[in-house]
């Protein structure tokens, strides 16, 4: 039986084992391992790692959130999402496969973990939303091209083309004249059994077969021998602490590429983290699973991995099986360990064609086909929007390209703050109620009253604008009573207060009374009092509704 929900854990660290159920628990564990050994696998393989690497992340970032994470339900571990992205920018600094190559992903593991840990701390949670959705689809859409020319090659049984994306899909169009039928029939064979069982239900364990059965049938029919590629050796060693050797200024050019991954990290767990909510009627500990991430990500660090993320698929496999607490992933890392261990000679015949293929699977499954769709048919610009986003991502460097999404998307914010514009109010008939006009709304104007108002937070990005709007409205209905209605200003700065304080005094001089109304906004109203606005405006003149306002005020 599961334990009380509401019980205080035992060990304020360990938040997210509060309430754990052993047998739904290890269920769920050991569904958990049975989709990640594969994936954790593949996904070494995609950043150029051995597959041990994978699993060391994975114990890592189970470890790791079980320790300081909140939610139950969450998987952390290696993630195909921001793997081509740090290993992208770690190949621009050393070769891949090096030990240097292996140090910097360790530096970049503890950079990304510190980070992740001050957003916890610092209840940073808003950066999550730096970038927007349609960035976010545009981004996962430039990600998957990545994974699918990285992946074709081994698939097809093809030499993998160096360059940038475009010149490799460019020669390997070339080369697909010399496709090896056998590794072919692998990569898209695995891919098939995946996309079967994930039709069928998601709790089949489809790579896990797939691989399986690959690997059965490069043993019986000696398929090495016929140019297939295998993973090969696999150490069985266990991970040991450890730290990189490295000049400090390697520290300091990782830095950018740390924030890009961070910033991916955190958009991704704060999604998780809602979508698979620990108690639906309590909002989502954001920066409370930041830690847990980050937490992951330094463990996976000192284990001599790379960094981890939060998956989404993973979590819902441990929501939809059972599971009940962290008390799965740790199952799931346990039965991990145990096979790096004692099985890894069962790992060395795994043909990497079948590792291509279940990446295939990840690369077509994150590509938001619908969301795309929905977003062209509602929203033109915001599609442009995501096909800029992809763009980027495919043409340039990825790691470049993925700084200048998070670019976009905050750009793409900024835009749409400045586009606020003043709106002018009317009443309803028949009611108290003050309404913005509108061209299908039959409202009602007092003469010598002027109801305005901004639905965004009041900023030097709009506040320009505004203020000209006002001078407008005044010039050309010259009201003798002026209402600003403030409830969609949920937010003043230092920039709009000094233009509010000038808005108050043009009033004054023209002998147009002023008032406020639905001042509803916290944060509003202490930049009311901190920036001294109630000295240009009567206190006695701040109503809690319009209708009050001009009842009071109206000559």
């Amino acid at each position: 039986m599961p334990h009380d929900a509401d019980a205080k854990p035992a060990w304020p660290l360990f938040q997210s084992l509060a309430s754990f159920s052993l047998a739904g628990d290890l269920m769920a564990g050991l569904t958990l391992a049975a989709i990640a050994i594969p994936e954790q696998m593949a996904t070494a393989r995609l950043g150029g790692f051995p597959p041990q690497i994978g699993f060391f992340a994975f114990m890592a970032g189970s470890l790791g959130f079980a320790l300081l994470g909140g939610n139950r339900f969450l998987s952390c571990g290696a993630d195909s999402t921001i793997t081509p992205i740090f290993a992208g920018g770690l190949a621009a600094l050393a070769a891949t496969g090096s030990p240097e190559y292996q140090g910097l992903a360790i530096a970049l593991a503890l950079m990304v973990g510190a980070m992740m840990l001050a957003g916890g701390a610092f209840r940073l949670g808003g950066i999550a939303n730096l970038l927007s959705m349609p960035v976010m689809v545009g981004f996962l859409a430039g990600i998957s091209v990545h994974i699918i020319v990285s992946q074709l090659p081994g698939v097809l049984g093809l030499d993998s083309p160096d360059g940038p994306t475009l010149d490799r899909i460019g020669v390997l169009a070339t080369e697909i004249g010399r496709t090896n039928p056998v590794t072919f029939c692998i990569g898209f064979g695995v891919l098939a059994v995946v996309f079967i069982s994930e039709k069928v239900s998601a709790k089949i364990p489809g790579a896990l077969i797939g691989l399986v059965a690959a690997t059965l049938a490069t043993i019986a029919l000696g398929l090495e021998s016929k140019g297939v590629n295998v993973v090969g050796s696999v150490p069985g060693t266990l991970p040991r602490p450890t730290l990189p050797a490295l000049a400090p200024e390697f520290w300091v050019r990782l830095v950018p590429l740390a924030f890009v991954v961070t910033v991916v990290v955190m958009v991704q767990t704060a999604a998780t983290t809602r979508s698979f909510p620990t108690d639906p009627d309590k909002p989502a500990d954001v920066d409370r699973d930041f830690l847990g991430a980050g937490a992951g990500s330094v463990l996976s660090g000192l284990f001599g991995a790379f960094p981890v993320n939060a998956s989404p698929p993973r979590t819902g496999i441990v929501a939809e099986t059972g599971g009940q607490s962290q008390l799965a992933g740790l199952a799931a890392a346990v039965i991990v360990l145990a096979l790096l261990a004692f099985g890894t000679g069962l790992l060395r015949h795994v043909p990497d064609a079948a590792l291509g293929g279940i990446l295939l699977f990840v690369a077509l499954r994150i590509i938001r086909t619908r969301q795309i769709v929905t977003i062209y048919r509602q929203s033109f610009s915001e599609f442009l929007l995501i096909l800029a986003t992809a763009a980027l991502i495919i043409v340039l460097p990825i790691q470049q390209g993925a700084f200048l999404g998070i670019v976009l998307s905050l750009l793409h914010g900024i835009w749409s703050t400045t586009r606020a514009r003043l709106v002018e109010f009317e009443r309803v008939p028949g009611t108290t109620i003050w309404w913005p006009a509108h061209p299908h709304m039959t409202g009602e104007r007092i003469k010598g009253v002027a109801v305005i108002g901004l639905q965004a937070p009041l900023s030097f990005l709009n506040a320009p604008s505004f203020r000209s709007d006002v001078a407008k409205v005044l010039g050309t209905t010259a009201p003798q009573l002026l209402v600003l209605e403030a409830s969609g200003m949920v937010e003043i700065d230092f920039t709009a207060a000094q233009i509010l304080l000038d808005i108050f005094k043009v009033c004054n001089a023209q002998g147009v009374t002023i008032a406020l109304a639905r001042l509803e906004s916290v944060r509003a109203q202490d930049a009311f009092e901190r920036f001294r606005l109630f000295d240009a405006l009567p206190r006695e003149h701040v109503f809690h509704s319009v209708d009050e306002a001009v009842h009071r005020l109206a000559k």
